[in-house]
């Protein structure tokens, strides 16, 4: 039989277990981390760090990684607005004659530094006083090579597409906020079960992952920082997250849909039969999961399994070979801090640096334990030291974290999309919590009195029965 868990905290990130804290090899305060960047300073001299000069350029990680922090103490407008300052007083660009020679050494810098905060982090750039600060101090640099106006605007070009392609996002969910109850189990002929669909494990697998990437493109890595400035988004089971933070949100709510559709599928059949082939049906899509590296989906369908309203079904599971389902159940077991899962990812990870096809280089982690792990890293670490400096070294490991994930969800799926499968998976109806209790006490009577005055409760209140 699957390990029992709660309808009402299997699908939410607040579940997981805090990770171990261990020491890191960094060095001590103050001293570099990267070449040249302090490992803890004033946020003054962090935002110099970040200016370009003509015989001087950040490097690349020390851009994320400031990119990245600095909105939990100055907001992204201000802090280029601060930016454009600097680059003006320090080259003088604001002389009525300009320094040519100097100017043709620092411009192809600056205009490579708002490349790539505009490549990475493009909602930085949605509103027009943030362009304007870009287009004057751009402007202040152009007459000394036209070249550089025109850099811009295709500068400006790209940021515009990619916003709007943000902005139209996946498809979005239906019943994902909104399960319906459940009433009497439709005819067959009525309901489209997803076997029906497709009844081959290897392509819902593939379909399964082309919806995680899609789901995943539009998260911002900023969106980490934002989702923790104010709040602990994970202390509940209720979306919390600002409207900064909304393709985090919508991502954990496609969790929590998948999680649910599992423990629909398997509790709407009305023979014992048909529901044991449709869990044997989702142990194997969830071991194709696990062989491409989609760990999401696979904790989903492990965890809609394990739901109350379905593990009682003994009937239905003496019926299932569950060996393999055990394995899996192993691999993404939470002892020891997911150990087991962890490992899996490190040699998912691996595979991806040395990937010899765009199938190897699929790595799609357990979301939520992501998201843990990196809200205990902001809790336990303070984001400014005694003295007042920032901890930058905090924002490294946070970059770090961060920037791998930023990478995997780059990845562009190897797999043909599938709209009717994919479809469904989006718009396919859902049971609530009672209509998941409901359906499950309908397909095996209830075993003890508390099971039976729950079902009476349920029939009279949904049904309308007693």
């Amino acid at each position: 039989m699957p390990r029992t868990l709660s309808t009402s905290t299997v699908v939410t990130p607040g579940s997981l277990s805090q990770p171990p804290t261990e020491p890191t090899d960094g060095d001590q305060a103050g001293q570099p981390l990267l070449d040249g960047a302090p490992s803890s300073a004033s946020l003054d001299t962090l935002i110099q760090h970040l200016v370009p000069t003509a015989d001087y350029y950040p490097e690349k990680a020390y851009i994320f990684t400031f990119l990245l922090s600095s909105r939990l103490f100055i907001e992204p407008r201000e802090l280029l607005a601060r930016v454009c300052h600097l680059c003006i007083e320090q080259q003088q660009l604001d002389q009525p004659v300009l320094d040519k020679a100097r100017v043709r050494k620092f411009g192809p810098k600056l205009l490579q530094l708002l490349a790539e905060w505009t490549e990475t982090f493009p909602r930085d750039f949605q509103e027009e006083a943030t362009i304007g600060h870009l287009k004057d101090v751009v402007g202040r640099i152009a007459p000394c090579d036209e070249a550089y106006r025109r850099r811009m605007h295709q500068l400006l070009q790209d940021l515009h597409q990619k916003l709007a392609a943000l902005g139209r996002g996946p498809e979005g969910l239906v019943g994902a906020d909104k399960p319906i109850s459940y009433r009497s189990k439709p005819q067959a002929s009525v309901h489209r079960e997803l076997l029906g669909v497709c009844s081959d494990p290897y392509t819902l697998a593939q379909q399964l992952t082309h919806v995680e990437l899609e789901r995943l493109r539009p998260i911002g890595p900023e969106e980490f920082v934002q989702a923790f400035v104010n709040k602990d988004p994970l202390a509940s089971t209720k979306p919390c997250f600002g409207g900064s933070t909304s393709n985090l949100e919508a991502y954990v709510k496609w969790f929590n849909r998948l999680c649910y559709l599992v423990a629909t599928e398997i509790c709407m059949p009305a023979k014992k039969k048909q529901r044991a082939q449709v869990i044997e049906f989702f142990i194997d899509v969830a071991r194709e999961c696990f062989n491409i590296g989609n760990f999401n989906s696979l904790m989903a369908i492990i965890s809609g399994m394990n739901m109350s309203p379905v593990s009682r079904l003994k009937k239905t599971w003496a019926k299932v070979k569950t060996a393999k389902f055990f394995i899996l159940e192993h691999q993404m077991d939470p002892t020891g801090n997911f150990c087991n899962y962890r490992t899996a990812l490190r040699g998912a990870a691996h595979r991806s640096l040395t990937a010899h096809s765009s199938r190897e280089k699929i790595v799609i982690p357990f979301f939520s334990l992501l998201i843990k792990d990196i809200y205990f890293l902001n809790e336990g670490c303070a984001d400014r030291l005694p003295n007042g400096h920032v901890n930058f070294e905090k924002f490294l490991e946070l970059a770090k974290q961060v920037g791998e994930f930023i990478t995997w969800k780059q990845v562009e799926c190897p797999f043909e999309q599938d709209t009717s499968i994919t479809h469904y998976l989006y718009t396919a109806p859902i049971f609530s919590e009672d209509g998941l209790y409901l359906a499950s006490y309908e397909s095996e009577s209830p075993e003890n009195q508390t099971e039976k005055d729950r079902w009476k409760s349920l029939r009279s209140s949904i049904l309308g029965k007693t």
